[in-house]
């Protein structure tokens, strides 16, 4: 099993930053892809980013050049630095822990008014 905590979330002015970090616990592996998602109301959840065990990255077009993943293997967290916040990313966002299958955190609400 695997746990994760979300941390970070906040409300913030449109053009802010915001930094979220998640800390993993149980029974770990390194090669596992750790990810970002959110779910606005009324929508399904998106990925925002992932990183894989090797530090490969991913996102989505309407957050790249924005936001940044990155992960400490030996603090077993992952980050995601959010700069240029927008309305539209306004939601609740998930850590995602991916090895053989998918594990979630409880979600962190991130607010940015406009």
């Amino acid at each position: 099993q695997v746990q994760l905590v979300e941390s970070g979330g906040d409300l913030v002015q449109a053009g802010g930053s915001l930094r979220l970090s998640c800390a993993a616990s149980g029974r770990l592996v390194r090669l596992a892809v750790l990810g970002w998602y959110r779910q606005a109301p009324g929508n399904q959840r998106e990925l925002v980013a992932h990183i894989t065990g090797g530090g490969s990255t991913s996102y989505a077009d309407s957050v790249k050049g924005r936001f940044t993943i990155s992960r400490d293997n030996a603090k077993n967290m992952v980050f995601l630095q959010m700069n240029s916040l927008r309305p539209e990313d306004t939601a609740v966002y998930y850590c995602n822990y991916r090895w053989e299958r998918d594990y979630w955190g409880q979600g962190t609400q991130v607010t940015v008014s406009s």
